[in-house]
């Protein structure tokens, strides 16, 4: 690491209590040039930091889902949206499970109405089963 990238570690090192996994994460961000300031807080563990550095390496809006809220799988799903440019405002909600997000993002990668299954309170199985109808119905 450079100095300044140095100085940003150590200033976040001495600000916060992180464990030596979230630490690496935060050199591995700063050796990448990334604003690591957006995710080196005590409140994301290691593998959410890693979805928000990945999402922030591939230039993305991270800010969909860099909430603590989100558990590291909920915010690789939103990542993947980001990636596929899909409307994620429709599916980057806590209520929905990761597999209930991945039939969603699927749904939208398809070109379907998801507002059928657009229901934190249908099952991820009940999802796919809807959504696999409607591509069946597309065909």
């Amino acid at each position: 690491m450079k100095l300044e990238q140095k100085e940003i570690y150590n200033e976040l090192i001495s600000k916060y209590e992180f464990n030596d996994r979230q630490k690496e994460e935060i050199k591995l961000g700063l050796k990448k040039k990334l604003n690591v300031r957006l995710y080196a807080k005590p409140e994301f563990n290691h593998q959410q930091m890693r979805a928000i550095r990945c999402g922030l390496k591939k230039g993305l809006d991270v800010s969909w889902y860099a909430k603590p809220e989100f558990n590291e799988e909920q915010m690789f799903q939103i990542m993947f949206g980001l990636e596929d440019k899909l409307n994620v405002i429709i599916f980057a909600r806590y209520e929905f499970n990761v597999f209930q997000m991945a039939e969603i993002r699927v749904g939208l990668l398809n070109g379907l109405d998801v507002s059928n299954y657009l229901n934190p309170n249908i099952d991820w199985i009940e999802m796919r089963r809807i959504r696999l109808e409607l591509e069946n119905n597309n065909e």
